[in-house]
């Protein structure tokens, strides 16, 4: 299994993002915070041609599971969504919440990483589409 997950959308990539946030909304997922790297890089003296978007993203009630049976699993929160855009085409991918857990061994939780993973793939092809 690739430890990414991702899509190619025909939308540009203001529209992507906007509707990801949109999709994240409808399966229970929040956006914490959103860096720009094409801009953040600008800002620092760095030219960067690449549309770049990490949304940070999370579902408070998962959240407080998994860290309810292991804070060592927070290394990984929030969980982590890119829309970003190569020559014409936007993509939108995740790291795969099962394989991060699988990397650990946290076999106790990993019935919920295959929730939130299963939900925000829902998100991601809804944006995409």
């Amino acid at each position: 299994m690739d430890i990414k997950y991702e899509v190619k959308s025909r939308k540009s990539f203001n529209e992507a993002v906007e509707s990801l946030k949109n999709s994240l909304s409808k399966v229970g997922f929040g956006v914490l915070w959103e860096l720009n790297f094409k801009d953040k890089l600008k800002e620092k003296g760095f030219d960067f041609d690449h549309n770049f978007k990490i949304l940070e993203v999370c579902n408070p009630k998962q959240a407080k599971e998994v860290l309810d049976r292991d804070l060592e699993v927070g290394y990984f929160l929030p969980c982590k969504i890119v829309v970003y855009q190569k020559e014409s085409t936007v993509f939108i991918g995740m790291v795969r919440p099962t394989g991060l857990i699988d990397m650990i061994g946290k076999n106790e939780i990993s019935m919920i990483a295959k929730v939130v993973e299963k939900d925000l793939a829902e998100a991601i092809n809804d944006a995409a589409n």
